[in-house]
């Protein structure tokens, strides 16, 4: 018998061969069986909602800044799906599977909440991949993994995908030093463990990267160095006059600014001034600016105002400290992450330097530049802006002498820097000379520390910027 099709009651309908000679039924139902077990469906894909993970900081709710991606393009782990921002920080969410793009649950500038999709993967169903609530928590472990978990005495919280990252390159994840929520090991933390242990120098991110500086022939005219005759140049932006009352949203940093002034103020806070004399440390940062520029790190007065403040935290560690809520313990902290307030165009954010009291005065420069660039762009993480212990505020690169600064909770003290002026004063033999000022205020939380306290510390601070070379006997 010469059979071109052959029906089946199975879930393939035809199964299309060439012919098949058989003799009676049962020889056609044995080629039968034999045709479908040699003959599997083409697998579809399988579509999987890719769910806001919760970024921590007890954010809820995002708004969506850019797409990295649309419909139909395919994607793999770690690739970048978008950029979001909370009101703490903004971030690039990734992509935890390899698939096509089939659906984005939001537009630009929407709302997005945790928990909620936020877009359509379609996988390749054969590779097995779990559902998206197993695929965030931690997968089994090997035995020699568990067994030197146990010993530590905790649990390393990874994705299946940075756990085969680490298993690729033979490195444990105990041994890995987790910078996510709840210590979560984050491939970057496998990039940069690899890279201490073989000495690679890792790309940096095009967002974060750090432009040398051009050459002179090249750079911008210089300002005037009289800067008391600058004249202020209003910002360009259209004017548009509608004759109607605009209601918005408070949304971003904007957001968060409520949220942290208002527990701010109510911290019974006292103030004190004092000026500085930065004649001997603007001779000595003219000096050392063309050094920092040929390793392509613009030299600010920051870095040494950030350093003279840590060196000053370590005789006065109370500056560094919390108290909590219920007024009942101190919390002396060990690092010294001091935080930079910086003017965007998203609003104040106030990112932080990190462990400040083992870095020297050019690894703090570098560091700010690298904040400033992010800063800049709106790509400061929620690493960046979190953990701050201790805050300085520059006004003076905007204007100003004397302000009064507001803590940021939890910290309890915080500075402002006023503008540096040329102005005469009084040396020992009672002759006029010009000096380069610049006045600090500080703010204190009232309730830990005295006025005395911060007197000393600013003294001490003080010292060290006016005496630069002073620093060197207590830098480490």
């Amino acid at each position: 018998v010469c059979i071109h099709r052959v029906r089946s009651c199975s879930s393939i309908r035809f199964i299309k061969s060439k012919y098949v000679c058989v003799f009676d039924k049962s020889a056609l139902k044995f080629s039968h069986q034999q045709r479908l077990f040699r003959t599997s469906a083409v697998s579809c894909g399988q579509i999987v909602q890719f769910k806001l993970s919760d970024i921590g900081e007890g954010i809820t709710e995002v708004t969506v800044k850019e797409w990295y991606i649309k419909e139909g393009d395919s994607v793999s782990q770690f690739d970048s799906i978008c950029e979001v921002q909370s009101d703490k920080a903004s971030v690039t969410i990734t992509s935890r599977y390899d698939g096509i793009i089939r659906k984005l649950h939001y537009n630009l500038d929407e709302i997005a909440y945790v928990g909620k999709p936020l877009v359509d993967i379609e996988i390749d169903a054969s590779k097995g991949v779990a559902p998206e609530e197993d695929v965030v928590e931690t997968p089994p472990m090997s035995h020699e993994e568990h067994t030197h978990q146990e010993i530590k005495g905790h649990k390393t919280l990874a994705t299946p995908a940075v756990r085969r990252l680490a298993m690729e390159n033979n490195i444990k994840l105990s041994e890995v030093v987790g910078t996510g929520k709840d210590n979560r090991i984050l491939k970057e933390d496998i990039l940069n463990y690899l890279a201490k242990q073989t000495g690679a120098i890792l790309p940096p991110s095009p967002k974060a990267e750090i432009i040398p500086p051009l050459p002179k022939s090249e750079t911008l005219p210089a300002a005037p160095k009289d800067k008391a005759r600058k004249i202020p140049v209003p910002v360009s932006r259209p004017i548009v006059f509608s004759g109607k009352d605009k209601t918005e949203p408070v949304t971003g940093f904007q957001k968060a600014m409520v949220k942290t002034m208002s527990a701010a103020l109510k911290i019974p806070h006292f103030g004190y001034c004092d000026e500085i004399d930065l004649t001997q440390l603007v001779q000595l940062r003219e000096e050392l600016k063309p050094l920092a520029q040929i390793r392509g790190v613009k030299l600010s007065f920051m870095p040494f105002f950030i350093k003279a403040a840590s060196l000053g935290l370590l005789q006065y560690p109370i500056l560094n400290a919390s108290l909590d809520e219920s007024c009942q313990n101190v919390t002396y902290k060990a690092s010294h992450n001091i935080g930079v307030a910086m003017d965007t165009e998203q609003g104040l954010i106030v990112p932080n330097v990190k462990n400040v009291q083992v870095l020297s005065v050019f690894e703090i420069a570098s560091e700010l530049n690298r904040l400033q660039s992010l800063g800049s762009a709106g790509q400061l993480g929620t690493n960046d802006l979190t953990g701050g212990t201790f805050t300085l505020s520059n006004i003076g690169t905007i204007g100003g002498t004397y302000t009064k600064p507001v803590i940021l909770p939890p910290e309890v003290a915080i500075g402002a820097l006023g503008k540096i002026q040329v102005l005469p004063r009084f040396n020992g033999k009672g002759e006029v000379f010009k000096a380069q000022i610049m006045n600090v205020s500080w703010s204190a939380d009232h309730r830990i520390i005295d006025g005395a306290t911060m007197a000393r510390f600013s003294n001490l601070w003080k010292s060290y910027l006016e005496n630069p070379a002073s620093m060197l006997l207590d830098l480490k």
